[in-house]
């Protein structure tokens, strides 16, 4: 199998500009090798409409209209699919917030079913719900900090302030847990770990390397089991491939052992992991790239909502079975936990006295770590 990756919307580490609010990677995959296959009928298309690369963007809508019937046969041809994965960066920056700070193996005064079980989920829902666009941007900026004095003081004013919003919170064990949390951030940064200390650190926390293991998970999806030949042509950028083979190399490390989070979690099973290395690529010498940068351009303006022409539904149409999608966002978390709650059993009043009871000395060891009043920065 061969897959090639792109992705658009890439801001860097700014993730509130808000002309570019998603960070979306788009993956098409064949089991014919396209840069050859597909190679011929390109540079047909691309001496018709009088350009050096179908670069989507620059032909625009109707432009690219004139080229649909020929990704529709190579797409038969080559049994083409394509899937896509997107990032919403502002709910990145809350989402990373939590995952450091409400950490339990590194805030005590969480509670470990707050953190290694599904009661993530509504307990991150409440606090996102304390966030406002100027303390997101400020959580995010901390995280980037490598100065420590300056990321304590932007985290202490987050955590100060989100502590005098939690009044707003009408679940009483999520205001609780949240205060509890939040005031022991702000009066223990030096053992949080919260800032990054290099731009290594920083890049590993992007919205690009969160949707890049979206992308080899998917991969790993597409080939259904172990020790099949895959290609992954990645387009070429100096910014994120060095990261990116580094985390597609730990996968392959892992894929003997599925690592299981903690129990009613995702387990992170890369037991399909392909052996061979991720290939960097210039999408001016890649067929693939350059398909795959058609179909992502046509997708984003769907999932905007924005005006496509026939042709281009046609495109989207005969994909809308087969295309893999995944969002990582609060809505699609607060979607997930629902379904989730759908399927689980009401428990018993034994039961949840039983729960009571074998969770008891876990509070009691929580407790222990309360802190009370705000940080003063």
């Amino acid at each position: 199998m061969y897959f090639y990756v792109d992705e658009t919307g890439h801001t860097g580490p700014n993730l509130f500009d808000q002309t570019q609010p998603v960070l979306s990677y788009g993956v098409l995959s064949s089991p014919d090798n396209l840069d050859k296959e597909a190679e011929k009928k390109l540079a047909a298309l691309r001496k018709e409409l009088r350009v050096p690369r179908l670069h989507a963007a620059q032909l625009g809508m109707h432009r690219l209209g004139d080229v649909v019937d020929t990704l529709l046969v190579l797409q038969k041809k080559h049994r083409i699919r394509f899937d896509i994965y997107q990032v919403v960066k502002r709910d990145h920056a809350i989402i990373s917030f939590f995952d450091q700070v409400f950490d339990q193996g590194m805030n005590p005064a969480v509670s470990w079913t707050a953190y290694w079980t599904p009661l993530r989920y509504p307990l991150l829902l409440s606090l996102a719900n304390l966030f406002d666009e100027e303390m997101a941007e400020k959580a995010w900026r901390a995280r980037l900090e490598a100065h420590d004095t300056r990321s304590e003081l932007l985290l202490c004013e987050v955590c100060n302030t989100l502590l005098q919003r939690c009044a707003r919170l009408h679940d009483a064990r999520a205001r609780e847990l949240i205060t509890d949390a939040l005031n022991w951030a702000a009066n223990n940064f030096s053992l949080l770990g919260y800032n990054c200390k290099t731009n290594k650190d920083r890049l590993r926390i992007m919205p690009n390397m969160i949707g890049f293991q979206s992308v080899l998970h998917g991969i790993c999806t597409r080939l259904g089991g172990p020790n099949r030949r895959a290609e992954i042509i990645v387009d070429q950028q100096s910014q994120f491939n060095t990261t990116q083979r580094e985390l597609s190399e730990f996968y392959r490390q892992i894929r003997e052992q599925p690592f299981a989070i903690g129990p009613g979690l995702p387990v992170m099973d890369m037991t399909n992991m392909p052996e061979r290395p991720l290939v960097f690529q210039s999408g001016t010498r890649s067929a693939g790239l350059e398909l795959v940068d058609v179909y992502l351009w046509v997708y984003k303006r769907l999932m905007e909502d924005k005006e496509l022409t026939k042709p281009l539904q046609r495109l989207v149409y005969t994909n809308r079975n087969t295309a893999l999608t995944s969002s990582l966002s609060l809505d699609s978390i607060s979607t997930q936990f629902q379904e989730l709650m759908k399927t689980l059993p009401e428990p018993s009043a034994e039961e949840l006295a039983r729960a009571r009871e074998v969770f008891a000395p876990d509070e009691v060891r929580r407790l222990k770590h309360r802190i009370t009043g705000l940080r003063r920065p």
